[in-house]
């Protein structure tokens, strides 16, 4: 049996449900194929927090109401480093500032998928693995897939999306290049509730180096306390991982305490989990979500890098399958609006990945934003994937956290800027 698409999305995550919602709603008619065949299929091993940078992209989608209707958490984070703490009063869970969400996968992904479902011109088929591609001419022009029956279905498309995740099938398939660079940290995480925690739900996170912790609320009451230490220590984790995160949180300050807590999951542990990079089109398939980039977890920019991409493709493609220009042009701008966007974000996301300190220009950078709140926005915007890294670090930021720190090193008070331009 052969079908016929403008385009056919692999994965019914939140890259792929996103993708295949906005290419359906430019009047294309799309198949976005899930392996999953229970529409209550959710990823476990995430840490569920969107920065701020993709809030546009769920207003877009019209999620952003459905995802506070169902509890979902306003999130801005408050970072603790050897100077004190990083706040941005100018970062609040208000409708007046910048903020992301943190919202269980357990109820974002079939949210994504009843959207999917209730978009004309989209056939979400669940049940369907691919097992092969349609290559002509060395172009990706389809998908071999098996469904629930074990019957083999083939779908032709303009477009073929892989939305597969870090471990993309499609990737490996299509011969994709995989850059995967070493990540020195592993991490334990688990939810609990009934923890005493800020009534504004702010996000914190502990840079303890090389160790790393952070605990983000989520819808329900719950909470889910993440630790990331460097992999030097795993043996002395591995027998009581519980046991180690009470020791962990104990010690930091302001943390919440998680003795005193109901777990309500697994402690969920990762051992090793590379940084993985592909090109972001290959061969005229493309890439979205963790297929192209899957960046370290400890970051929170997953779920918000999907969305983006997601949304990314379908403006730069639309047109193209709609047969008003060349794809490959309009694949073209995508991979290059891709590495632009987040090529600076993944290089330092994977150098921190390292184990190593903080550098130079990041203790100049974090120690004044830790005295000075136009600073500390300055962190916050490039925390919540707002701004890049030129923006983060402009002449006129570096300057000025030299000046605050000069100015307290010499015991003179620092007048708190409200923000920087």
């Amino acid at each position: 049996m052969e079908n016929q698409y403008d385009a056919v999305v692999v994965g019914g995550g939140i890259a792929g449900c996103a993708a295949a919602v906005l290419l359906a709603r430019r009047g294309l008619r799309v198949a976005l194929l899930e392996r999953h065949g229970n529409p209550a299929h959710f990823k476990k091993l995430c840490t569920h927090s969107i920065p701020a940078s993709a809030t546009g992209t769920l207003q877009r989608l019209g999620l952003a109401e459905a995802i506070e209707a169902r509890g979902g958490i306003r999130n801005c984070n408050d970072i603790f480093v050897r100077w004190g703490w990083i706040r941005d009063p100018q970062m609040d869970p208000s409708p007046h500032a910048g903020h992301g969400y943190s919202i269980r996968r357990e109820v974002l992904d079939p949210l994504l998928r009843q959207l999917a479902l209730d978009t004309p011109n989209l056939e979400l088929l669940a049940g369907h693995a691919v097992t092969g591609l349609i290559d002509e001419q060395d172009r990706i022009c389809g998908v071999v897939a098996t469904d629930s029956q074990g019957a083999s279905c083939r779908f032709r498309a303009k477009l073929v999306v892989a939305a597969d995740g870090r471990h993309s099938t499609l990737a490996q398939l299509c011969g994709v290049p995989t850059k995967r660079k070493p990540h020195h940290r592993f991490a334990y995480f688990a939810y609990y509730k009934g923890l005493q925690f800020p009534k504004d739900n702010r996000s914190k996170l502990w840079f303890m180096m090389p160790d790393v912790a952070y605990v983000f609320p989520n819808d329900d009451g719950q909470l889910v306390a993440v630790c990331a230490p460097h992999k030097d220590r795993l043996s002395e984790w591995k027998s009581d991982p519980e046991g180690k995160m009470f020791e962990f949180f104990d010690a930091l300050p302001e943390a919440p305490a998680l003795r005193q807590g109901q777990r309500v999951s697994p402690v969920f542990g990762v051992a090793d989990l590379p940084n993985i990079l592909r090109p972001a089109a290959h061969r005229g398939m493309a890439l979205v979500g963790d297929a192209a980039l899957a960046a370290d977890p400890i970051w929170g920019v997953g779920c918000g890098w999907a969305l983006q991409s997601a949304e990314w493709l379908a403006d730069a493609v639309a047109e193209a399958l709609l047969g008003r220009e060349p794809l490959p042009a309009a694949l073209q701008r995508y991979r290059k609006r891709h590495r632009r966007e987040l090529a600076g974000h993944e290089f330092l996301i994977s150098d921190f990945a390292t184990g190593r300190p903080f550098n130079f220009i990041e203790r100049l950078m974090f120690s004044a934003a830790t005295r000075d709140s136009g600073l500390a926005h300055n962190v916050a915007l490039f925390g919540g994937r707002s701004i890049g890294v030129l923006q983060f670090l402009a002449p006129g930021k570096i300057l000025r956290s030299i000046w605050v720190n000069l100015r307290h090193w010499i015991g003179k008070p620092v007048v708190r800027q409200p923000q920087i331009s």
